[in-house]
Formats: C-alpha cells, structure tokens, sequence
C-alpha cells in the first residue's frame, strides 16, 4: 500500500517547491493539484469559455492530460485570477475528485511514497493520508516569492499588484464555501517565513522521517 503525503498551503508558501524536493528524495510520483486548475483556466482563456459555461468546463476537466498538466505557460495573472474563480465552483471541484484520487492507484508499481500537493488534499481529498502537512508563510514574502516567478513570463507585472492578488487570493480560498482553505485534522502546520528551502525541506523531512510535531504554530493565520 501507499503512504500518501498531503501537502497544502496557500499561494506561494513554499509547498511546490518542498513538494518537488521531497519527490525527488523519495523517488515519488507528485501531483500538483492546483496545476489541474490553472489548465482548466488556460484552455478556457485559449477557447474563450466563460465561467458560466459549465458544459464546456465539464468537457475540459474530461480531456484533461499529462500534457496539458506539464504546460509551461500556465503561470499568469489572468490565469491566477480565473483558476481562483473556478476552485470555488462545487461542480469543478467534484469533477476533479476523481482525477485527484485515482492518482495513487496509477502509480501502484512506482514507489512506497505518492505525494498530493493543493490547498484541499488533506481536507477533502484524501482526508485518511498517512502525512499531512500545512506550509505557510506571511503574506508579504510569499508575495515577493510569486512576483519573481511571474517577473520570468510577465515582465510587466508589478509588485503591488502581486501583493493584492495575493491577498485577494486568500480571502477567497480561506472563506469560500466549498472546501476552504484551512490545516486538516491532525496536520503539521510548517511556517516556512524565515526559512530558505533548504532549512525548509529538512523540517520536512523531520515530519516525514522522524514523526516531528515540533513546527505546530497557533499563530498560523496571522496574515
């Protein structure tokens, strides 16, 4: 059987990066489950689809594929901005359960290890995984983080813009109704504000490794 690693955090936390890290230590399949949603919102942007046209949605979500997963022009402000609006949407969300938890049972011959990282894994998706873990950091550095990443394929974009969509980001996914963003039951909470990734993925590895609860922080929403 699987030990599944459940990863989630809000935008720019560090949880893609300690995903891809720990994937790597672990020879460990990873999905990257908010790229199932940013390819959601980059078809429709090439389609021209509107978030009311749920039919079409559906027949996205349907022809979804490694491929378009491994897109490298999914990264954007419009893209930020429209995969956020249609990961509040329940039929989205549904429809993506099954992708998302059929993962593990593709990769049975791969490894010991699958790792699922989101805002919803350990919540929602696979609320029985073996490891779950909460990344977090102040708003302000993960907003430096997103700007330098967006700065590569959006020379335009500016900090204070970051900024806000960052911060309009997470009101929408803490206080939305279907799925929230929130520490699941039983998660190690891992502040990652004054830690680089190195000091970062060996806190992880304390989790994964040794069963470390000693990064817990009740302060965790302190935005």
């Amino acid at each position: 059987m699987h030990k599944i690693i459940a990863i989630d955090g809000p935008a720019s936390s560090g949880k893609t990066s300690l995903a891809k890290k720990l994937s790597k230590k672990l020879h460990a399949p990873i999905l990257f489950s908010g790229k199932l949603y940013r390819a959601i919102a980059f078809e429709m942007i090439k389609k021209n689809i509107k978030i009311s046209q749920s039919k079409k949605i559906l027949k996205i979500i349907n022809e979804l594929n490694e491929d378009k997963l491994n897109n490298k022009n999914l990264f954007n402000s419009e893209i930020d901005r429209i995969s956020s609006n249609i990961a509040a949407k329940p039929f989205v969300r549904n429809s993506l359960l099954k992708f998302q938890r059929i993962f593990p049972k593709k990769n049975l011959k791969n490894s010991k290890y699958v790792i699922i990282e989101g805002r919803d894994i350990g919540t929602i998706v696979f609320p029985d995984a073996d490891f779950k873990i909460f990344v977090w950091a102040d708003i302000s550095i993960r907003a430096q983080r997103r700007y330098k990443q967006i700065l590569k394929s959006d020379k335009k974009s500016s900090f204070n813009k970051v900024f806000a969509d960052i911060v309009k980001r997470d009101n929408k996914d803490l206080n939305r109704k279907v799925a929230p963003l929130k520490p699941a039951e039983n998660s190690v909470l891992l502040d990652t504000t004054y830690l680089d990734i190195e000091q970062s993925f060996n806190a992880l590895k304390k989790i994964i490794f040794y069963g470390s609860r000693d990064f817990k922080s009740k302060s965790i929403f302190r935005v």
